[in-house]
């Protein structure tokens, strides 16, 4: 790992991987030894690294899995085998799964009328709703997800690049939940290892992953931001991380001001979750529209 200046065999590796997330967990503050963890789980190598990790370490982790209904290669299901093979393995744990076809009525491919980008737009707002609603339903005091650096630092470069100052604002390794409670507090704890540490770690546990992508994401921006941060990890190892590390120290120096939450503003009128709209919540306004409601 060069940009480490680290050569480790399987046995340290694994053991550096746990320390580096337990620490991450425990510098930034993302949750107490305490707390029940949902963990976001989709079946792919970073989720499950995560919920075994945090697994390892001691922590209440249940794991959710939301069967998006991308009938691609099977790729829903799939995904959602590799979720409950892995909660078998692990009894400690549980594993709950939402049907988003089963519980409202269409799959995200026919809410989004098979239209490209759409699809992905209408996928991260039916997440987003879903995981939310099942932290707040289920009593977990927080929401974690598999996001690794990669992830954060592609994300930082298209916000960068636009300057996009809501997006900035929101862009975090952890986001507080909002004043009143309806929106459950969120963690990354994945935030400062790489892509490949993730997969490798995965590999070397022996965890089984699905290793196809969602095929509606292949034309994700990120992907092409991916590849500029990856060229300029070859010329300098370690730049990804340092990228985002200062980033967050940005954000902890004052330079970048979170933005402030408003949950409390308002109310759903339909399902009782917290919406910045006048009513009716996004979620609730696309089943109205697809005729669900």
């Amino acid at each position: 790992m060069p940009q480490h200046r680290l050569k480790l065999c399987e046995e340290h590796f694994l053991a550096w991987v746990e320390r580096r997330v337990a620490r991450t967990i425990e510098s930034l503050e993302m949750f107490a030894p305490d707390d029940r963890l949902l963990v976001a789980v989709s079946g792919g190598k970073d989720s499950l690294t995560l919920w075994e990790i945090l697994l390892r370490l001691g922590y209440r982790a249940d794991g959710l899995y939301i069967n998006l209904g991308i009938g691609h290669e099977s790729y829903s299901d799939v995904s959602q085998a590799r979720a409950e093979a892995f909660a078998a393995m692990h009894p400690e744990a549980t594993l709950h799964v939402v049907n988003v076809a089963q519980r409202y009525g269409r799959s995200i491919p026919d809410l989004a009328h098979g239209r490209g980008h759409r699809v992905c737009s209408r996928c991260g707002m039916v997440k987003r709703y879903i995981m939310n609603r099942s932290a707040r339903e289920g009593g977990y005091a927080v929401l974690a997800t598999g996001h690794n650096l990669d992830d954060e630092a592609a994300q930082l470069l298209q916000n960068n690049l636009y300057w996009v100052r809501g997006y900035l604002q929101r862009q975090a390794p952890v986001l507080p939940e909002a004043a009143g409670g309806g929106l459950a507090r969120k963690a990354k704890p994945l935030c400062l290892l790489y892509e490949r540490e993730s997969a490798a770690y995965a590999l070397v546990r022996g965890i089984d992953y699905v290793q196809q992508e969602c095929p509606y994401a292949r034309r994700a921006t990120s992907i092409f931001h991916k590849h500029i941060l990856n060229d300029l990890e070859r010329r300098s190892p370690g730049t990804k991380l340092q990228y985002y590390l200062g980033f967050v120290r940005a954000r902890q120096d004052g330079f970048i001001v979170p933005e402030e939450l408003e949950a409390g503003s308002g109310v759903c009128q339909r399902c009782g979750q917290p919406t910045t709209a006048n009513e009716i919540c996004a979620f609730c306004r696309m089943l109205e529209t697809e005729g669900l409601l």
